[in-house]
């Protein structure tokens, strides 16, 4: 199986998969780095939006005492581990961000904080905004592209090993194709189950001959290793 996502999630997938008896094949796509982002004071807002759990490492530790919101289970429990004790999750996508919030914190109340990646957020900043709601959005990482598919990469895709490919985002699922077309081993795919967390992330996959392409039915991790378990029940290819 082979993970796109960025360190440290893929190694936490990574664990997630051996735990279930695949084999996998470690190859971020893009390395997540941090941005000087010059962040309000803890005390003049009202609370925390992560749109991703990579924006985590970048929020200093005052802002643990304030009610952060995070997008899904996964990103909500690596805060709760870093130490914010008023975790709520959204459970979904931006969309489902923007309804917690909306649903918990007071428009007129002191503003929003939302950290994201550089490029990202900008829907779930406008819906925040058109509820009345004053925000601060700061980006506080980047996702940058790496230069080549990784090594163990493309020795299982040229030696057809891969039975699947698991795509966290858009970003990295485009980055993945064109690496893997700048390998010269686009063809390879054609062996390969591609498995997205959402429409978007499988619609930029569509140009390369993939065996299936298959979309998570909810934009998380457990709906995304969920389109494993016909393999693991029936012995059957994902």
């Amino acid at each position: 199986m082979l993970i796109t996502r960025p360190q440290p999630g893929a190694e936490a997938t990574a664990r997630r998969l051996r735990a279930s008896h695949f084999e996998p094949v470690v190859a971020p796509v893009l390395e997540i780095v941090g941005i000087p982002a010059g962040l309000p004071p803890a005390d003049s807002i009202q609370a925390v939006l992560v749109s991703s759990a990579n924006a985590l490492g970048e929020l200093p530790p005052s802002y643990r005492g304030r009610p952060l919101f995070a997008v899904g289970e996964a990103t909500a429990a690596r805060a709760r581990h870093a130490g914010f004790a008023d975790v709520r999750s959204a459970a979904g996508d931006g969309a489902a961000l923007a309804r917690l919030a909306i649903g918990c914190c007071e428009p007129a109340g002191a503003p929003l904080l939302l950290a994201s990646g550089r490029g990202q957020g900008a829907p779930l900043a406008a819906a925040l905004r058109a509820a009345g709601f004053t925000l601060a959005h700061h980006a506080v990482y980047a996702a940058e592209p790496v230069a080549s598919l990784a090594a163990p990469a493309r020795a299982a895709l040229a030696g057809h090993r891969l039975e699947a490919a698991l795509f966290y985002s858009a970003a990295s699922a485009r980055q993945c194709a064109m690496l893997i077309e700048a390998a010269g081993l686009g063809a390879e795919t054609a062996r390969v189950a591609a498995l997205a967390i959402s429409t978007a992330t499988a619609t930029v996959l569509q140009h390369l001959p993939w065996r299936c392409v298959r979309i998570a039915a909810q934009p998380t991790e457990d709906a995304l290793l969920a389109l494993l378990r016909p393999r693991l029940k029936r012995g059957t290819a994902a």
